[in-house]
């Protein structure tokens, strides 16, 4: 074997290790973060579940399960397999966007009739641009589908993108207690996964640079606009 075919090998097997390890710490972030409020539920809270966020835990709970079951695919080389089930996902993806973004606007008008208004016209902008977010990396990931090292990058991303909303409920007293930190920690992931690239390539992939910039600039973006007259406005009109 040449030693150039030994070092493909060998970054084939730490990229199968790194890509399985981080789909399961994904899994137990999502866990961590909604099993009092949807998994284990009935242990916590007395009230049901509205039936639309039902929907939208189920929704997002198979993407979670489906982005794992990928990632096993291709570390057991599976690729055909793999494939074929990546166009569900896609579908998968879409769903996702409408059934999200009608959870956010009932959740935001349940908010406003509770009296909290202008709270909720705030947050309204954390779902609503991460789902500006989540469909542009999954849409360019199944653009490059045929260019596994992009592919794979941007499938990650999307998936970490919309992680934040499990770690903004990890039961921690200082993430509650400021307003950045579930952002920090989220984007611990996607430094995890850039900082695997250097140890491995010695560079960071193109992917993770534009789509860890977009990531992080519609952080800062709906943190921004939240409190604006103008975003105020817009909120008022989808929930009042």
């Amino acid at each position: 074997m040449s030693s150039i075919t030994f070092e493909a090998s060998r970054r084939s097997s730490t990229d199968r290790l790194f890509y399985t390890s981080i789909s399961i710490a994904v899994v137990g972030a999502v866990f961590a973060g909604f099993a009092r409020t949807y998994y284990l539920r009935a242990s916590f809270q007395p009230t049901p579940l509205p039936l639309y966020l039902k929907i939208h835990g189920f929704a997002f709970t198979t993407w979670v399960g489906l982005f794992v079951a990928q990632t096993t695919l291709v570390a057991a080389r599976r690729t055909d397999v793999h494939r074929r089930l990546g166009w569900a996902g896609a579908g998968l993806a879409g769903l996702m966007v409408v059934v999200a973004l009608a959870a956010a606007i009932l959740s935001g008008q349940r908010e406003v009739l509770a009296g909290h208004a202008d709270q909720a016209r705030t947050f309204l902008a954390v779902p609503l641009f991460s789902m500006l977010v989540f469909p542009v990396l999954v849409g360019s990931a199944v653009y490059y589908r045929r260019y596994p090292e992009t592919h794979k990058r941007l499938m990650l991303l999307a998936t970490l993108s919309i992680l934040d909303a499990a770690v903004a409920r990890w039961p921690i007293a200082w993430i509650a207690a400021t307003w950045w930190a579930y952002f920090a920690l989220t984007d611990v992931f996607v430094a995890l996964a850039i900082a695997y690239d250097i140890v491995a390539r010695r560079r960071i992939h193109p992917a993770y640079i534009w789509g860890g910039l977009l990531i992080l600039s519609a952080q800062a973006v709906r943190e921004l606009i939240g409190p604006t007259a103008a975003w105020q406005a817009f909120a008022r009109a989808l929930i009042g």
